[in-house]
């Protein structure tokens, strides 16, 4: 039996995933929303990209603190954040297609 302080634990790593991941997967999504429009969008994916994943690996760092079932609990929260946000985030019963909106770039 698992004691409760652990669980607590362990439902905290769990909710300080869904945290990290709905940052990570969100920022994703408002950085393409503002990166297909910007003049510069390799400045806005890449710094997206290194501020994104440095957060995300401190949170992960952080939370598991040398305890694997912590860390296993906060990467499942992480991943059910990205389905979370794939589903909040999807148009319309619509398929995304960036090319139109980017055919000026070919």
């Amino acid at each position: 039996m698992i004691p409760i302080n652990e669980t607590l634990i362990l439902v905290l790593s769990l909710v300080s995933g869904v945290a990290l991941g709905a940052m990570f997967f969100g920022g994703l999504w408002w950085t393409i929303r503002k990166g297909v429009s910007s003049r510069q969008p390799a400045l806005w994916f890449f710094s997206s990209l290194a501020l994104r994943t440095s957060i995300a690996l401190a949170g992960f760092y952080f939370v598991g603190r040398g305890h694997w079932e912590r860390l296993l609990v906060c990467i499942l929260g992480f991943v059910l954040a990205r389905l979370i946000v794939t589903r909040l985030t999807r148009a319309e019963g619509k398929p995304v297609c960036l090319t139109q909106e980017a055919s000026h770039a070919s």
